[in-house]
């Protein structure tokens, strides 16, 4: 009990830690453009980004995978502002109808990349142990919960723009991946390696 204690209080703060604000940031664009009455859809894209960042994790913890650290940390900024711009681009019939969006597959196929930025600090935390796959789902648990965490606290601001302040949907959309695209910019170009 202790270790799963351990595992998912490591996976819930490695989102919420200070430094982890990439991934909140990602979070942010991924979920911006829901409200609480599709709260089941927001649960189904987490769902679809922890199943891909559990995926590449299982896959370079057990060696299989092995990614330059360098590109991992470039093309974490790139989905982020990536996901921004289809925001942004498709704000209008997004605010319309939220079922027709890409996000479900950006969430899938970033939380890929995601996952390898997991990987190195999952592998400290393992060590040398015979047993890697139950920690790692402790892990991706907490993950989880973190990002559900911090989904909701998304909706619910949210919320209070668009009725309290009297947001539009859209402009709710537009602004925040604006400021997303923003905060992340200075990321990217940090990010660079070449």
């Amino acid at each position: 009990m202790n270790n799963f204690i351990f595992f998912l209080k490591e996976g819930l703060f490695h989102v919420l830690d200070w430094n982890a604000y990439d991934h909140v940031l990602f979070l942010i664009v991924l979920a911006v453009i829901y409200d609480f009455k599709n709260w089941k859809k927001v649960l189904g894209l987490i769902s679809l980004f922890t199943i891909g960042h559990t995926f590449t994790l299982i896959l370079a913890a057990y060696k299989i995978v092995s990614v330059n650290i360098n590109w991992i940390e470039f093309l974490i900024p790139v989905t982020i502002i990536t996901t921004a711009l289809v925001n942004i681009l498709n704000a209008k019939s997004i605010a319309k109808n939220t079922k027709a969006n890409t996000n479900l597959f950006l969430a899938l196929f970033f939380g890929l990349i995601h996952g390898l930025a997991f990987a190195g600090g999952f592998k400290m935390l393992i060590g040398n142990a015979k047993s890697k796959f139950i920690p790692l789902l402790e892990f991706a648990l907490g993950i989880e919960f973190a990002q559900i965490v911090i989904v909701f606290v998304i909706l619910l601001l949210g919320f209070i723009f668009q009725t309290i302040f009297r947001f539009s949907k859209r402009d709710w959309i537009l602004i925040t991946s604006s400021i997303v695209i923003g905060v992340t910019i200075p990321i990217l170009k940090g990010a660079i390696f070449w």
